[in-house]
């Protein structure tokens, strides 16, 4: 994607990525340090994280990797202490850990049910109760502090198989839009991004071959999004004046059908 943002209008900004180690999280984290921000990535791949944080760095940002589970609400927790010692209180924290994993609901794949209901609603709910006191304070200070949630466009889509996923994904969306009244008025920013296909290694946790070969199919047929057009996406939202709030934004490939 060719970048819409030049010079540096994140500089002073704090902010926090999860799922940082790869994909939409990895490239993100790279493109808010580019404009200026101090970034702290977060996910469960340590050795990941470190190669991120190591690249950033030597183009000359300021980037700290914090190696937590989102789903242990007390690893996260003890993350926000750290990030607020080393880098000052979050104002920017783009909530994006989340998994995906197909099947039909008949085939009572309960595990996966569980470990999507897990990462992608519990996380998502942790990361928000750890950070949030970083962005209302920032907001009471008169600066700019975003919340950023990563849904999907399966959370208003019709798409056979995945009930959970895109359930999982609704709640997201629909707890954006609910949030968004009760911190607007005290200006914190919520926004919930929903992308279709993501050329990202999020498809390789898909087993099923039906959704496999749906996306395989999107990947070879058409241009599909890339991580560095969510990464300009979210950069974008967050540079975008104090009082603009944008709340909900589907993204989709132009060629992308549904």
């Amino acid at each position: 994607m060719t970048s819409l943002l030049t010079g540096r209008p994140l500089d002073g900004r704090v902010a926090v990525v999860t799922g940082a180690s790869s994909g939409m999280g990895a490239a993100t984290a790279r493109r808010l340090a580019e404009l200026g921000a101090a970034v702290a990535v977060v996910a469960r791949r340590k050795e990941k994280l470190e190669a991120l944080a190591a690249d950033i760095t030597a183009a000359g940002g300021k980037a700290i990797c914090l190696a937590a589970d989102v789903t242990d609400r007390a690893a996260v927790l003890a993350a926000a202490d750290q990030v607020s010692d080393t880098l000052g209180p979050a104002d920017l924290v783009f909530n994006n850990a989340g998994v995906q994993l197909i099947s039909a609901i008949d085939e009572l794949k309960v595990d996966d049910w569980q470990r999507q209901i897990d990462l992608n609603v519990t996380g998502v709910m942790n990361v928000i109760a750890a950070f949030l006191p970083h962005l209302t304070a920032t907001a009471e200070q008169g600066k700019p502090a975003d919340l950023i949630n990563t849904s999907s466009i399966a959370a208003t889509r019709i798409l056979e198989k995945y009930s959970i996923y895109s359930g999982t994904k609704a709640y997201i969306s629909h707890l954006t839009r609910l949030i968004r009244v009760e911190l607007g008025r005290k200006n914190v920013r919520v926004s919930a991004i929903e992308p279709g296909m993501v050329d990202t290694e999020l498809p390789d946790h898909v087993t099923d071959p039906d959704a496999s070969a749906m996306m395989a199919g999107l990947l070879s047929d058409i241009e599909c999004l890339r991580d560095t057009d969510i990464a300009e996406t979210v950069a974008f939202i967050s540079a975008l004046p104090r009082h603009v709030n944008i709340s909900e934004l589907t993204i989709l490939p132009t060629a992308q059908p549904v």
